[in-house]
């Protein structure tokens, strides 16, 4: 008979499924477990039940994994379903994790283990959406709208949330409760930092009191954008800043790349230099460099600075694209910003350039998009992914039109969750 909701059975663990559960079977019916390691014996509770698969939670180890430790008391919050596993295990299981994206979605199977590169696991996050109810501030719990405290998951350091929550306090007792969320961004050393707050519909508020709000927070700028009118209110310089230097790992000094609170930039300070350096190792060392999905310019404005004579960086976010301007400004005319969709622009381009960036959302490619890259023809194609199916599947899409899979990398920029980032090259 099939699982039913509320049922325990004992199940061994066999591999690690995307999303952060581990999968077990049942007298062929496919588990979905959480907090349990693959090898494991545990007894699980069915949370819910379906005709051919189920999701349960780990209530008890059978027998322990050696990789198994204390984990967060509540890993939903922050999605920390990690938290329990070694670390070194970690990478290991996303390792797999994007393997079996490959040979299940892409049809390619992947013998070799794929490097993940490591993170130290406290502190790293410098980009954060935080949400909040009243003055409360924290992470909503997985699939769910309840507010949960974002300290004990450590991805923010203590600081970080400590000025969070100031802004937080400080527009409460301004106008209560016209704030649904924050965005608080920082630099890699941590020593600027900005937020852009969401404002709750129908509400409205002007630029001197997020003055206040940011002085009180000890921000360099708090910025808001109404609903109704999408205006942008702003105090004081609602932008931080990191050094091409700090950004690149050395490769190359003088200038910088900023960016405002509202547009997205990676979030983790440790693996910025080293994902920076991977991407542009694997750019050809002549001709046009396309920089799709561009953001405030994190790959396409330190290949200018390196030295690449013609690199154009296509945005199609209007606050990461006025960053883009801002930052490729001083690089001119090495690198040409182009703040339009990525769709709009391939279907106007003609010209092929010798290799193509792409970090696209985590829907990864439209299918508009992809058909026209491809049928682009470009001989190098540098794919940064932060879902391993969707790469998976753009990946099939690129071998089945004669690229060859040359590379294929990760980097863990979310320890103790089930995300990571791939890297992946593809050549003609």
């Amino acid at each position: 008979m099939p699982l039913a909701e509320g049922q325990q059975v004992e199940l061994t663990i066999d591999k690690p499924a995307t999303g952060g559960r581990m999968i077990a079977r049942h007298h062929g019916q496919v588990v979905l477990v959480r907090g349990a390691i693959p090898g494991e014996r545990v007894v699980a509770w069915i949370e819910r039940a379906e005709k051919r698969m189920a999701y349960a939670v780990t209530r008890e180890v059978v027998e322990a994994s050696p990789d198994r430790r204390a984990g967060l008391e509540d890993p939903l919050c922050g999605g920390a379903l990690y938290s329990h596993i070694r670390y070194e295990r970690q990478l290991a299981l996303k390792s797999d994790v994007v393997r079996d994206a490959f040979a299940r979605l892409g049809k390619y199977p992947i013998d070799d283990l794929i490097d993940v590169a490591g993170s130290p696991e406290e502190g790293y996050r410098m980009r954060a959406r935080l949400h909040v109810r009243g003055a409360r501030v924290g992470f909503y719990r997985e699939n769910t709208h309840q507010l949960c405290d974002a300290a004990p998951s450590r991805q923010l350091r203590g600081d970080t949330m400590a000025a969070a929550q100031a802004l937080a306090d400080a527009c409460h007792k301004l106008q209560p409760d016209t704030l649904t969320s924050i965005t608080i961004t920082e630099n890699v050393a941590g020593d600027e930092r900005a937020a852009h707050v969401e404002l709750s519909p129908g509400a409205t508020t002007e630029a001197a009191g997020l003055e206040r709000a940011s002085q009180d927070a000890r921000l360099r700028g708090v910025s808001a954008r109404e609903h109704a009118t999408g205006r942008l209110i702003s105090a004081g310089t609602p932008r931080v800043s990191d050094p091409l230097e700090a950004v690149t790992g050395g490769r190359t000094s003088g200038g910088a790349i900023g960016r405002h609170a509202e547009s997205f930039f990676q979030g983790n300070r440790f693996l910025l230099a080293p994902l920076v350096h991977a991407v542009a190792g694997a750019v050809t060392d002549a001709g046009e460099v396309l920089d799709l999905y561009a953001g405030v310019g994190l790959f396409s404005v330190p290949l200018a600075a390196m030295g690449h004579l013609e690199v154009t960086a296509v945005e199609g976010d209007h606050a990461s694209g006025a960053d883009l301007r801002e930052n490729a400004r001083a690089h001119e005319p090495r690198v040409r910003a182009q703040v339009t969709s990525v769709e709009t622009y391939l279907a106007a381009r003609t010209s092929v350039p010798a290799t193509v960036i792409v970090d696209p959302p985590r829907t990864g490619l439209s299918k508009d998009a992809g058909d026209r890259l491809v049928r682009l023809r470009a001989p190098r194609i540098v794919y940064v992914s932060c879902d391993p199916p969707t790469l998976a599947r753009d990946a099939r899409r690129f071998l089945d039109a004669g690229y060859r899979l040359t590379s294929l990398r990760a980097f863990d920029l979310f320890p103790n969750t089930p995300h990571v980032e791939g890297l992946a090259v593809f050549d003609l």
